[in-house]
This record gives structure tokens, sequence and C-alpha cells, in this order.
């Protein structure tokens, strides 16, 4: 079985298993830990709304066993990071978005003082298939590493001023010089990301655009989205229908389906790294945009219980290690992340160097933004 059968088959079980563990898994879990010696403390139930790139998190055994031995055990559904405030959250401890914009929004509509609470965070990042990230260097459009720990390079820079410039030109991959041998590398160049109007890492993906695309101004008006929204709309219009999470698209890449440049959180891909063979790894290629931004996952509480645990997914070592294990970058904590990546340099920028951070709009901004980049 090559790699993508074997990681779509790995993937798609992944997924049931996912859906298992996040409805009715954690009370079998916590019994477990129980069993194996846990105090066997009765956990008090808190209920929320979360970001697919969390799930898997929420849904680790380990991770319900290290929540039930502080009394907590968390039901979690996903949702787009942006469309949570539509959501009936009455009966919520938390909602847990992918940034800050987004969690601006709730925090307006639930009436809660006490601020949100930010536990861990992860850069924005493209994944490329070897042939696709070759041929972007080779055109002026990415920089890639002399080597990368390994035979073949496996990881690089995306050249953001470049890369605008080809998609306001609509370049396709038939114009690059070194894609005609490549016959998977067709039609117009254009990274896949997620509905930025449900979605937080489609929407940072505008913020980041835009920041390049008016001279490295942030977008703080109407005016200032006018000035950038045409290229936008091509940014987002190329897709053809998007998804709302981070999840599905990462999984399509890795399966090897559909387009060969796809924009994921870096957590995902530390997270792969982790809990693969480095045979199942395959052609990938990690593009750091020059300029990209970070996602702070917030977590807003709605109750009491949901700041407790916001507290606790922020402070306890436990969890912070395996959050960590899942790709996340902990706060303030630069070290944990650095020695569990150690492994996996070839392809993790630790210190992200020469990676500028754009500001991220208002959400008032930000949710304008992407609404004319969807034509509404």
């Amino acid at each position: 079985m090559g790699f993508r059968e074997h990681a779509a088959r790995v993937r798609r079980i992944v997924g049931i298993v996912l859906a298992v563990l996040l409805t009715v898994g954690v009370a079998a879990a916590v019994a477990a830990g129980r069993n194996n010696g846990d105090s066997g403390t009765a956990t008090t139930t808190v209920r929320g709304v979360i970001g697919s790139e969390k799930a898997e998190f929420f849904a680790d055994p380990d991770t319900v066993k290290a929540l039930a031995a502080k009394g907590y055990t968390v039901r979690a559904e996903t949702s787009g990071s942006w469309a949570m405030d539509r959501l009936p959250l009455k009966g919520y401890d938390f909602a847990f978005p992918g940034s800050k914009a987004p969690a601006d929004e709730l925090l307006r509509g639930s009436g809660n003082r006490g601020g949100p609470l930010r536990p861990f965070y992860s850069p924005l990042v493209v994944v490329a298939h070897r042939n696709a990230a070759e041929v972007l260097a080779d055109n002026g459009l990415a920089r890639l590493r002399a080597d990368g720990g390994s035979k073949f390079t496996t990881r690089g820079t995306l050249l953001m001023s470049p890369y605008l410039a080809a998609a306001e030109d609509d370049r396709t991959w038939q114009q690059l010089k070194g894609a005609a041998g490549h016959a998977e590398l067709s039609g117009t160049v254009f990274i896949t990301s997620t509905d930025p109007v449900a979605s937080n890492s489609g929407a940072l993906y505008l913020a980041a655009a835009s920041y390049v695309a008016d001279g490295g101004r942030v977008a703080a008006d109407a005016r200032a989205v006018d000035r950038t929204a045409p290229l936008m709309r091509k940014l987002v219009q190329v897709q053809g229908a998007q998804q709302t999470g981070s999840d599905a698209p990462f999984r399509d890449f890795i399966s090897g389906v559909g387009n060969p440049l796809a924009l994921v959180y870096e957590s995902q891909v530390a997270s792969l790294l982790m809990h693969s063979q480095p045979q199942e790894v395959g052609d990938l290629v990690v593009l750091y945009p020059d300029t990209t931004v970070s996602s702070d996952h917030t977590l807003v509480p709605l109750t009491a219980q949901g700041r407790e645990l916001g507290e606790l997914l922020a402070t306890d070592p436990a969890l912070r290690k395996l959050a960590v294990r899942h790709g996340f970058r902990p706060q303030g904590a630069a070290a944990e992340f650095i020695a569990a990546t150690a492994d996996h340099t070839a392809y993790i920028d630790q210190r992200l160097t020469g990676v500028r951070q754009a500001p991220v709009p208002t959400a008032e901004v930000l949710r304008r933004m992407a609404h004319r980049a969807r034509g509404r």
C-alpha cells in the first residue's frame, strides 16, 4: 500500500474514532482511568464548542484522563470559529475558536466580563507536495532550504509578494517553468484555504494577504477593505466550494486528493510528524509564509466551570505537555515545543526564523473582508 492510500485509510479511521470519542468515549476513558488507579473523584461535565483543529487533542484518551484527574469531563462539539457566534450557546460552558477576533465577537455576545484565555497558539503554514514546492521555488514564488536535513527538501518559505502577484495575474501552473513534466500540476496556481466567513484559518489567510497587498498596512476601515477586495476575491473564488474547518483540507492533502497547496495550522503538521513513521510522511514540504499570522487559540469562558477549564489548559503541566504532543505551542514556553519537535526540524521551523507576523484587523473589519472575498 502506497503512502497516500495508507494515509487516506488511517485518516478515515481516525475520523471515525474521533467522532466516537467526542460524543461517547469520554465516560469510558474516565472509567478506565479510575480502574488504573486514579482517585475516582466524580467529575464535573463541561460542555463546549471548539475549532476542528483541536478535536483530536480533546478526544485523546490521555487528555481525557488528565482532565478527569482534575475533576473534569469535557463534552466538545466542533464548529467553524467564525460560525460560533451564530450558535445557540445557552447551556455551554465555553467556546474555543482559533483566534482573538472571533473570540471578541463571542465575548460581546456573552456578557462575560472576565476576559478570554489563550493557552496555546499555532502559526499558519502552507503544505505542498515536493513537485509543487520545487516549481514554486524555480519561479521565484518560494525559497527552499538547501538540504532540509534529508535527501530531499522538506521545508522552505512562501514568498507572499510574488505569490500574490501571480494570483493577481491568474497565473497557471502551465505558465511556470518546470511544471510541464508533472501532470498533477495544472490549472490556476492557488492555495486551498477554508471559508473565511465561517473558519478562522481562512479569515487569517485574508488578514495576512491583505496586509502584504496593501503595502504592509493593516486594514482598519471599509476603504482599506475596498483596496484589496478584488485580490481577496480572487484568492477565495478560484477555490470553488470551501470547507468550514481546517481538519478536512489537511486530511485531503495528506490523502493526495485535490490541490497540491493547502493552508493549515503548523500544529496539524507537527502532530502528524510526531505520530507517524518517517516513511508515512511522503513528499510533504512545509512552507512558512514570510508574512503570516499566528493563531492564538482563545478560550471564551461562558461559565465559571469554563474559566476553570481554560486556566487548567494554560497552567497544568500535564495538559500543556499533551497540547504540545498535538503540535500546539504553549504560550510563554518555547522550550516545551522545541524539545518535543527536536526530531522534526527538517520540517518544523521551531523559532520561526525570518517570519513576519502581520497584525490582524478587528473582528468587524475582518468579517467585512471575508464577506467581500466571498462576493457578498
